[in-house]
C-alpha cells in the first residue's frame, strides 16, 4: 500500500482491491495489520472501505485523533468522492435521497423504516452502455453508492450483489474508488487503479 498522507496523528493509505480493511472472516491479510506490522505501532480504524474497493484510507496513529477524525466523519464534516463505472446513460447530476435497511445475506436495500441516506451523482462521461461518474456519499451507510445507483437503475457495471443485467467482461471487482477525502484543508487523492483505467478504455 502507498502512503499518500501522513501527519501527526494519521496517516492516508492508497489501498488496492481485495483487500480487507480489517479481518474478514475468510481470514487472510488485511490493511489494518499489514500496516501495523510495517509501522510497528498500533492503528486505529478512521473509516472502511469495501473489500474489492480501492482507494483513500484512513488510520488515526492515537487514540485522541481516532476520536476526533470518527466524530468528523459523522457530522458530515469530511466530504468524500468516488469515482465509478455505472450501466447506462446518467444524462444529469442527481440526487438519490433513499432510506437503506439491512436486508438479506449481508445485503442493504432500499425500505421505508431506513435510515435516512443521500448520494449525489455527476456524470463524468459517457461510455458505451455506461457512464463514468463521480459519486459523493452525504451519508456513510453500508455499501451506501452501490445500493443507491442500483436502485436508480445504473448499478455499476460488475458487482455481484446489487447487479441488474449483463456482468462486465473486463473487470472482476465492483469498480469503485475513493479518489478524494477532504476536511479542514486537507485534500488527499488517489488516482485512478490500473483495471479501473483498463475498463474506461474498453467502453470508449
Amino acid at each position: 500500500m502507498n502512503l499518500l498522507h501522513r501527519a501527526d496523528g494519521f496517516i492516508a493509505v492508497d489501498k488496492p482491491p481485495g483487500l480487507n480493511v480489517i479481518p474478514g472472516r475468510e481470514g487472510g491479510e488485511h490493511a489494518k495489520g499489514l500496516l501495523e506490522a510495517r509501522l510497528g505501532q498500533r492503528l486505529w480504524v478512521v473509516h472502511r472501505l469495501d473489500r474489492d474497493t480501492s482507494g483513500v484510507l484512513l488510520f488515526a496513529l492515537n487514540a485522541d485523533t481516532h476520536r476526533t477524525l470518527s466524530m468528523a466523519f459523522e457530522k458530515g464534516e469530511v466530504h468524500k468522492r468516488y469515482v465509478a463505472v455505472a450501466q447506462g446513460r446518467l444524462e444529469a447530476e442527481q440526487l438519490i435521497d433513499q432510506p437503506i435497511a439491512e436486508g438479506r445475506k449481508g445485503r442493504m436495500k432500499v425500505a421505508e423504516g431506513g435510515k435516512p441516506s443521500r448520494t449525489r451523482v455527476r456524470p463524468l462521461e459517457a461510455l458505451k452502455n455506461a457512464t463514468l461518474v463521480e459519486a459523493e456519499p452525504l451519508t456513510g451507510r453500508t455499501h451506501q453508492i452501490r445500493v443507491h445507483l442500483s436502485h436508480v437503475g445504473h448499478a455499476l457495471v460488475f458487482d455481484p450483489r446489487y447487479q441488474h443485467g449483463e456482468q462486465s467482461a473486463h473487470i472482476a471487482r465492483t469498480p469503485l474508488h475513493a479518489a478524494r477525502l477532504e476536511w479542514g484543508g486537507v485534500v488527499i487523492e488517489s488516482a485512478l487503479p490500473a483495471d479501473i483505467r483498463a475498463l474506461i478504455e474498453a467502453l470508449r
